[in-house]
């Protein structure tokens, strides 16, 4: 590192580093809900990733074109119903290649963009719709499953949330609500289990969200929910602080298995080790140069014309540790699986949500369960940040008790401490 970059502030107190952020989650936002509207029953997966992936380059062209570090935080990848992690099928493989979407199904789109190594990540779930037309109003076990990954997931944005940091009064009473210890892990699980129960859905075993920063997308803290055995998380939430917030719930029992699929994502790893093949060493050179130290589809280096031995050189590159492969995961019981994952900024003013799925139409998902549990519905209400604008709204909230709908956050427009 240059004695250049070691003088330049990275963390939010700069504005140019929110701006980044934002700039970024403004592509992953566009790219997600244009890669939503092609998600069409018999429309192929790979033909989706690939215009997804094509959109990305497009839209990151249009900004900072001063800027030559910046590109994909993510690829474009379409999951399907059952499947937990990101899905990116290979062309050259022809099972693969010819996957289609079927109607009525749930699938997850994931996807980001960065700037100048901030980046953003961001996943919805939908329900693939016929090609006549979508489906006015969802009923029965989608609506249970979509339902409890949505609430489960604004409680989980507002547990995000430092102690006291929206507390109001005297000095002596903000300091008391400071002072409060945020909850543990297992103390989370715990809320968020008591919310998908609700829609007789289960959590998905070690959903992880991480710190985000410069270049990384898994940082040193990280939130584990419902962790397997073995696993644990690490650190809380502090202002200043980004992070990529997952949520996963399915209709199953929560467990996951490893799917006898082809792992096709990859990330370029911290670590450093002269690889001994010269054609592992490009593969990694332009590894490097294109994707830094963000995911990348192996597709992506088919299209990109690399040498057919680039796959020796990512087999040299995991088997090294330089690069890491992720196994391809999905429900143990072939249930259906929903996920949304949110990027957000901790200030002093709240939680900002740099790059998130699409507000959910309450209307049009019907289920005679809801969420009975008062802490939890008091929590729901509580705004994600400070409202320094008009509460144009407030008189039109219903009672928690019968939708629970969350409060929104506030102005976007923080000032970074």
């Amino acid at each position: 590192m240059s004695t250049e970059d070691k003088d330049v502030d990275y963390s939010l107190k700069n504005p140019d580093v929110l701006t980044k952020y934002k700039t970024a989650a403004a592509v992953g936002e566009k790219v997600l809900a244009a890669v939503s509207k092609l998600c069409v029953a018999g429309e192929k997966i790979v033909t989706i990733c690939q215009k997804g992936d094509k959109l990305i380059e497009e839209e990151v062209s249009k900004v900072y074109r001063t800027t030559k570090l910046k590109g994909f935080s993510h690829p474009t990848t379409v999951s399907p119903s059952t499947y937990v992690t990101p899905y990116t099928p290979l062309t050259s493989d022809t099972a693969e290649a010819n996957a289609e979407l079927q109607p009525g199904e749930l699938v997850k789109i994931q996807l980001g963009a960065q700037i100048d190594g901030f980046g953003s990540i961001v996943c919805d779930t939908i329900i693939v719709p016929p090609k006549d037309g979508a489906q006015d109003v969802v009923t029965g076990r989608n609506a249970d499953l979509i339902l409890a990954n949505y609430y489960a997931n604004e409680l989980l944005l507002r547990l995000m949330m430092p102690p006291g940091l929206l507390a109001s009064g005297t000095d002596e009473e903000k300091a008391k609500a400071a002072a409060v210890k945020p909850p543990t892990q297992s103390k989370i699980t715990s809320m968020l289990d008591k919310v998908v129960k609700s829609y007789d859905c289960s959590l998905v075993e070690s959903t992880t969200s991480w710190l985000f920063e410069r270049n990384e997308i898994e940082g040193n803290k990280k939130i584990v929910i419902s962790p397997a055995e073995g696993t644990k998380g690490e650190g809380v939430p502090q202002v200043g602080e980004v992070w990529g917030v997952e949520m996963g719930v399915t209709l199953g029992s929560g467990k996951v298995k490893t799917l006898d699929k082809r792992a096709t994502l990859h990330r370029r790893t911290s670590n450093t080790y002269i690889l001994k093949s010269q054609t592992a060493r490009k593969t990694l050179s332009t590894i490097q140069a294109r994707f830094g130290h963000f995911p990348f589809s192996l597709r992506q280096l088919e299209e990109e014309g690399a040498d057919t031995k680039f796959k020796v050189g990512v087999f040299d590159g995991v088997r090294s540790n330089v690069l890491r492969q992720y196994e391809m995961v999905g429900d143990k019981d072939g249930a259906p699986v929903a996920r949304l994952l949110t990027t957000l900024a901790i200030t002093k003013n709240g939680i900002t949500k740099l790059g998130a799925p699409p507000a959910l139409d309450l209307s049009k998902y019907q289920t005679d369960k809801k969420i009975t549990d008062e802490e939890i519905l008091q929590i729901l209400e509580q705004p994600l940040a400070k409202n320094k604008g008009k509460s144009k709204n407030k008189k039109k909230k219903k009672p928690a008790k019968k939708s629970a709908k969350p409060e929104e956050e506030g102005s976007e427009e923080e000032s970074e401490e």
